[in-house]
């Protein structure tokens, strides 16, 4: 090796060099944006933890999701956000029923938006009183078989609504198995060939969720979720849960956070021959956003370099509250 080999600058000097250097732009197909809809009528809520995001009702989800596909929108994904008190019960059966405000805010972007693509997140800690992602047993231990059978029921509700996708982002251990299984044997198997399982695989016990626990109303109103959800440190439990929902036949594996995570992304996308997802979640958001606010960096440019972090990383989808401002401003 000469001295010349360590000479770099001639190779980035212009503009098109220096994009060759980096990964292509995802394309709108490939980014995907959370929707919260709610039990509430005529109403879109900015949620203060997430700014410039919302809670919309049911009725109002012609306007606001037609401006964004008016502007690129190509895929979503649906969290459904119970307001009325009575809504919600221990076992968070709401979430399976045909009038939970996920199931109809499904229905209303089929039909008005046949085009855009429709993700439904399956959890019970939105519909459930005590805010946990799994059934509750008297010891305050999640009852793992009964947990499994309600995320299965939300998401064969999700796909009789008329979801493509259903992610299971509960962390129950056998979960994308039993999905597959309910899809291949109920209703004559006609959802086994036609929606998919974008399984939250490798999803850490973060700090960084608050912003969205606010906005789906799905805070823990007892202990945390540490005992289902991997530990921040947790590289080989991660690499198993990942290997574990391939072998039970997920279609898409989702690393959770993103930013923090970069490592275990790469490291999940050199072994799976699968499309990795990535969930730029929103207490990542939420710091940009309010860095760019005081000036601490520019807000355009710290979510280019975010984005392009994690697509680097391995990345082929990405879930990001900036889509729209990606989609507006073409950033």
């Amino acid at each position: 090796m000469n001295g010349e080999d360590h000479y770099l600058h001639s190779g980035y000097a212009h503009p098109v060099e220096r994009a060759w250097h980096s990964p292509i732009r995802l394309p709108a197909t490939h980014l995907v944006y959370p929707l919260f809809i709610t039990d509430q009528v005529a109403t879109k809520t900015e949620i203060p933890a997430l700014p410039e995001q919302y809670q919309i009702s049911v009725d109002l989800i012609d306007e606001h999701v037609g401006a964004l596909v008016k502007q690129g929108l190509r895929a979503i994904i649906v969290f459904g956000v119970v307001t009325i008190p009575g809504n919600k019960d221990e076992y968070g059966e709401c979430a399976s029923r045909d009038t939970s405000p996920a199931s109809r805010g499904i229905r209303r972007i089929r039909e008005s938006f046949p085009q855009l693509f429709v993700i439904a997140d399956v959890c019970l800690c939105g519909y459930t009183t005590h805010g946990h992602c799994g059934v509750i047993r008297k010891d305050g231990k999640i009852d793992q078989k009964r947990s499994v059978s309600m995320i299965t029921n939300v998401a064969m509700a999700y796909a009789r609504a008329g979801a493509h996708v259903v992610a299971p982002s509960d962390m129950m251990d056998g979960r994308v198995s039993a999905i597959k299984r309910a899809f291949r044997e109920e209703d004559e198997g006609i959802y086994f060939n036609q929606v998919g399982v974008m399984s939250y695989s490798a999803k850490f016990s973060s700090c960084f969720y608050g912003p969205f626990r606010d906005a789906a109303r799905s805070t823990p109103a007892f202990g945390d979720r540490t005992s289902y959800q991997l530990p921040t440190g947790g590289r080989g439990l991660a690499l198993r849960a990942v290997r574990r929902d391939v072998d039970e036949g997920a279609d898409f594996v989702m690393i959770k956070p993103a930013g923090p995570y970069l490592d275990i992304l790469r490291e999940v996308k050199d072994f799976v021959n699968l499309p990795v997802v990535a969930y730029q979640v929103s207490g990542e958001y939420a710091m940009i956003w309010h860095a760019a606010k005081a000036g601490a960096v520019d807000l355009d440019a710290a979510i280019r370099e975010s984005l392009q972090s994690i697509q680097r990383a391995g990345a082929d989808i990405i879930i990001s509250y900036f889509v729209p401002r990606l989609l507006k401003d073409g950033i």
